[in-house]
């Protein structure tokens, strides 16, 4: 009789690892993201099916009309959605129809809509086909369809549900097909569904893994039932839900006829080989790319709830036909803050940058990014681990797409062809009201504004950048009406879409400016405003090559007035802007503050303002370089103040005629250059000087600090006060930030004590 259990060896036999095998598949307690999905952004090999189709024979020419039919396929199902679509984010095109191949690789995008979607939209993919297609209690049939949202599973943020059906012929999946849109609202702890007051993953709002909602063809009444109950919009839910899975039926049909017209096999071979071709294209103009590594750090100055300084890392490498993203020395995730993103987020955003503004001519697919190695510690807060919670994961995806763009400027700059412009940071942040409660029908809602699609473009080698023109997401995305809001939801924008003067990144080619807005609420029993944008305190876009990044911005407020009634009283009193309300403050009564941009939902009573403006694109090049007259037309056009023309750009004209001051101008400069040259020092010199060996003592700051990117330095909170410490992110204390009533409770036992203490001391020396 064979021993099943070898003594000598110590391990099992065959039989028995057979057996804990089974008990393991058998015991599982649940399924959560699977690591080797999640972390690999590389494109399938490919399936044997795929090497007998392409061996076949592929027609260059059929593939390029297959290529087509799909891009207008998609391009029909993502006006279905936009069209029909009940979210603020259908409406304004913040969504994406795709085509995959059987593994899950993302083929095409249609031509308009969210480009980063190409780079995550195979990972929920793959997790089906691992670990549905063969359970035997979900299954895989024709018909089906998958939802998810959760961005642990694959996705930019929890606002964004997908519904996934397969492409089948004689039993066998040979392509999938999808609808991407930002619903918004989602259950999470503050309504519509980006919550900047999360603190663990469960304040997040649903948090759904691929699962089959659609079963042959029919809804799951249960499963949808369960959604409804989930969110504080249950019609939307639904009504979207359907809107999607419309859309991708619609596709469908249309890859129908073209599987019918060409065949299976020439179906299936132009999907993998256009995949292929990318990634080899790819591949050879990295080789055209200088050998080298760029530098661009970034950093966020709050977690929504209070003021830090977190980096994000990045250095970019190029050796031959490899690209290497390096991310370490990022910030460690602070485990209660919203604003921890995993690193496929980021990895979302990083296509956003390469398909946008690297190579916008490359089909919209997954292999764009398979040549590039990323290199990321986990648990940082730019690749976060699955306890953290992600509500506002935009704050460090962004600043991925941030510094991609970036990078790029400089690495492509000297290279002889260039596939796109060189050009400044774009606008990276969220600037926008989130709302939610009761409408003026009575029903419950929560989901954001539009205005965040107003991002300002960033200034290019040759020409300013564009006001206020679309987000860094997004090239055609609307910034929506409000005059139809208005009619769902019971706020009004007092002041919408006026750009802001001086809100621009100076340079010789200014970039992009943005826009105010100031909202007031009324005739609603419930309602609220939050937001979710950092920068009131350091720049989130800087320039490039000596252009300003753009200012810093504050969230302002004015409560405990009813701007309603005053305009009602006296409709001449309508000339509100930001600057003359928090300089003038002409409402008596109000409480007038100014904070950083972090806000948690705020109730809002009748007729109070809240206000906040778009940042700016980045500039390019010295000021100094500016076409004088263009600066005194931008002050003609009341885009800049006088001391910006005179101060910034070194302009002399005249205030009453603006006409320019050719000679002035010139010694004005002059002067400005002499000045400079006399401030500049050696730059050995200047670092000695200005780098410091640590943070400053007063400061919680999160990531590496210098170029050592081994240790990373934290501030962490005990029973004893904030403590530094500087450790690998793997020998790193968990970090967690005390609760602000806690900080604010022990300040006021704290004065207490004191006047207590004072009171004993006069007590005692008038006995």
């Amino acid at each position: 009789m064979t021993a099943i259990y070898d003594h000598e060896s110590k391990s099992l036999t065959a039989q028995e690892q057979e057996w804990v095998d089974q008990f393991m598949d058998d015991t599982t307690l649940f399924l959560g993201p699977d690591p080797e999905i999640m972390r690999d952004h590389s494109i399938t090999a490919r399936t044997q099916f795929e090497e007998e189709c392409i061996a076949k024979g592929i027609d260059p020419l059929q593939v390029d009309r297959i290529r087509k039919r799909l891009a207008g396929a998609l391009d029909e199902g993502y006006e279905m959605c936009e069209a029909m679509g009940a979210a603020p984010g259908a409406k304004w095109g913040d969504l994406t129809t795709a085509i995959y191949t059987a593994s899950g690789d993302v083929t095409y995008l249609s031509c308009h809509g969210v480009i980063a979607f190409s780079a995550i939209l195979h990972h929920p993919i793959r997790y089906i086909m691992k670990y549905w297609k063969d359970e035997p209690t979900v299954g895989i049939h024709p018909g089906d369809g998958f939802i998810h949202n959760d961005a642990r599973f694959g996705n930019v943020h929890n606002t964004d549900q997908s519904m996934i059906m397969p492409v089948m012929r004689d039993g066998r999946i040979i392509a999938w097909v999808a609808a991407t849109i930002h619903e918004g609202e989602n259950g999470a702890c503050e309504p519509g569904g980006m919550p900047s007051g999360s603190e663990t993953p469960f304040d997040d709002g649903l948090r759904m893994s691929p699962f089959k909602i659609l079963e042959r063809g029919e809804l799951r009444r249960d499963l949808v039932t369960f959604l409804q109950h989930s969110v504080r919009d249950p019609k939307l839910q639904l009504a979207d839900l359907k809107v999607k899975i419309g859309a991708v039926q619609r596709i469908m049909e249309r890859v129908d006829k073209t599987i019918d017209e060409v065949g299976v096999d020439a179906f299936v071979a132009a999907l993998r080989i256009t995949v292929e071709d990318v990634e080899e294209e790819v591949r050879r103009r990295i080789r055209e790319l200088p050998d080298g590594t760029v530098h661009f750090n970034q950093f966020m100055d709050s977690t929504l709830k209070e003021n830090i300084l977190i980096k994000f890392s990045c250095k970019v490498t190029v050796k031959g036909d490899k690209m290497t993203i390096d991310l370490r020395g990022t910030g460690p995730e602070i485990l209660n803050r919203a604003i921890n993103s995993p690193l496929c987020s980021v990895k979302s955003m990083f296509m956003q940058a390469i398909l946008a503004f690297w190579w916008p001519d490359l089909p919209r697919c997954t292999s764009a990014m398979s040549p590039i190695e990323i290199i990321s510690d986990e648990h940082t807060w730019a690749d976060a681990g699955y306890d953290a919670p992600m509500g506002q994961s935009l704050q460090a995806s962004f600043r991925g797409f941030s510094a991609l763009q970036s990078s790029w400027a400089k690495l492509q700059f000297a290279n002889p062809e260039k596939f796109s412009n060189v050009i400044a940071p774009w606008f990276n942040q969220i600037n926008t009201f989130l709302w939610g409660g009761l409408t003026q029908h009575g029903d419950q809602v929560g989901n954001l504004c539009a205005d965040l699609n107003g991002m300002p473009g960033g200034a290019k080698a040759f020409l300013d950048g564009e006001d206020a023109v679309s987000p860094l997401f997004c090239a055609m995305a609307d910034t929506a009406e409000q005059e139809v809001m208005e009619e769902e939801v019971p706020f009004m924008q007092l002041v919408s879409k006026r750009l802001v003067r001086d809100n621009m990144g100076f340079g010789k080619h200014t970039g992009g400016m943005g826009y105010e807005m100031i909202v007031a609420s009324e005739g609603t029993p419930l309602w609220g405003f939050m937001t979710v944008t950092s920068g009131a305190k350091f720049s989130s876009v800087y320039g490039m090559f000596g252009g300003y990044g753009c200012g810093t911005y504050p969230l302002a407020r004015v409560k405990g007035i009813n701007v309603y009634d005053v305009l009602r009283q006296d409709p001449s009193r309508f000339d509100l802007s930001i600057e003359k309300v928090m300089n003038d403050q002409p409402f008596e009564g109000g409480r007038y503050t100014t904070s950083h941009m972090g806000m948690q939902f705020d109730v809002a009573k009748d007729g109070e303002l809240y206000m906040m403006s778009q940042g700016a694109g980045g500039g390019y090049g010295d000021v100094l370089e500016r076409d004088p007259l263009a600066v005194v037309k931008d002050v003609e056009l009341n885009r800049i103040t006088d001391r910006v023309a005179r101060e910034i750009f070194a302009v002399a004209y005249d205030p009453t005629t603006f006409v320019l001051d050719v000679e002035g101008t010139k010694e004005l400069r002059s002067q400005v250059r002499s000045t400079r040259l006399e401030r500049g020092k050696p730059y050995a010199e200047f670092v000695r000087e200005f780098v410091t060996p640590e943070p400053p003592k007063d400061l919680p700051y999160y990531g590496s600090w210098g170029d050592d990117t081994d240790e990373l330095t934290a501030t962490v909170f005990d029973i004893d006060g904030p403590q530094r410490v500087t450790a690998p992110i793997s020998q790193m204390p968990i970090i967690m930030l005390p609760d602000r009533r806690d900080l604010k409770v022990a300040e006021l036992e704290a004065r207490v004590r004191e006047l207590e203490e004072k009171h004993g001391e006069d007590v005692r020396r008038k006995s």
